[in-house]
């Protein structure tokens, strides 16, 4: 907003200053501009309480003629009030004159003298039934857009996923007898193992199934590497595994890719569930790798997704073919989650980062087959 340049006179600098260092005699001072300057009209001493102080306001305020009012409040520390009347029937040029000159009262006085501001433009709006409810507007809850919303609902799902399993016991899974989050199948593990020792190129789909935390089959079938990201649901999240024969390495002709995806649409509970728990499924299926003679090699890079749309072959290959370094079939993998740890008591750090770092992950979708740096 531009200013009008006008400024305080040497009498109401004076008169403002004496009223601070009093701390009690004054409770109101009227300011007006006169002369092409901010001069005080009137100066009210307190009589009661600040806000049955403001009902006198209605005699010294007149109702077509604007004017600020400089009010102490009963606050410890003497804070000051800063109310800026202009009436809606005011002249147009004192309107303008009155809304240009506002904010060179606080600063010219000393904004840190002011801690509050209202902006009035009838008498009812300074009384002290009004100022209660500014007071209560103040404390209410502010009202939150909708990113706001989902920030507040990732904190409680955070808050709730890590209290979960912080109070669970910790689970021994059967194919490796490693502590881990979610259990697996008879269906998925027969799946998994048929998965890592065939030469074609196949995809296998898990979720979740609560209660109970145990992974579930949800498609097991020949895909190219094109046609991965249309098999993924587009709204819901899930691990799979991608048996992808490829040319990326020499010494390695198949791998088993990870796959978490997760929609930026899914629901924030099952957000919390799946990244707490990707780092344990990625691990377990480590541990197998290493129980099975002739399994393709899992890939030490995972791939993870907020738009399952995007992954096809140009996708794999920028994400992998870098830096694609298969992992011993006699080691554990221990790179998990999205880019946390796992305590191996099922609870994640995923579980616990912060917001902040969750809506990176999942605020919007990133553009298609481009490598995260």
């Amino acid at each position: 907003m531009s200013t009008s340049g006008i400024g305080p006179s040497a009498e109401l600098t004076a008169a403002f200053s004496r009223a601070v260092d009093s701390k009690s005699t004054v409770r109101f001072i009227k300011v007006v501009i006169s002369n092409e300057s901010l001069v005080p009209a009137a100066t009210i001493p307190p009589s009661g309480t600040f806000q049955q102080d403001l009902d006198k306001l209605v005699d010294v305020l007149e109702d077509n003629i604007p004017a600020y009012i400089l009010a102490r409040t009963d606050k410890p520390g003497s804070d000051w009030l800063a109310i800026f009347y202009v009436p809606d029937t005011s002249k147009v040029r004192d309107k303008m004159l009155y809304a240009s000159t506002r904010n060179s009262v606080t600063r010219s006085l000393g904004s840190t003298h002011f801690t509050d501001s209202i902006f009035a433009t009838s008498k009812d709006d300074v009384t002290g039934e009004a100022y209660a409810r500014h007071l209560r507007h103040l404390a209410a809850p502010k009202p939150m857009s909708q990113r706001e919303k989902v920030l507040a609902e990732m904190a409680e799902a955070e808050k709730q996923a890590a209290d979960a399993y912080q109070g669970s016991n910790a689970r021994k899974n059967h194919l490796s007898g490693a502590v881990v989050g979610f259990t697996w199948s008879p269906d998925v593990e027969e799946a998994f193992k048929q998965l890592v020792v065939e030469e074609s190129s196949k995809l296998l789909v898990v979720t979740v199934e609560t209660p109970g935390e145990t992974l579930k089959l949800v498609s097991f079938e020949e895909v190219t590497a094109e046609q991965v990201g249309s098999k993924l649901p587009p709204s819901e999240p899930v691990f799979a595994f991608f048996g992808w024969p490829h040319n990326l390495s020499g010494s390695v002709p198949r791998e088993i890719v990870f796959i978490y995806s997760c929609p930026s649409t899914s629901p924030v509970k099952h957000r919390m569930l799946y990244s707490s728990g990707s780092g344990s499924v990625y691990r377990t299926a480590g541990g197998l790798l290493s129980s099975i003679d002739g399994a393709s090699p899992l890939a030490t890079r995972k791939v993870e997704t907020s738009d399952p749309k995007e992954i096809n072959k140009t996708f794999l290959t920028n994400e992998l073919g870098s830096s694609s370094t298969h992992s011993s079939s006699s080691s554990i993998p221990t790179r998990v989650g999205l880019g946390g740890t796992d305590n191996g008591g099922g609870v994640s750090t995923e579980a616990q980062r912060s917001v902040k770092e969750l809506t990176q992950q999942f605020s919007r979708p990133r553009a298609p087959a481009r490598k995260r740096p």
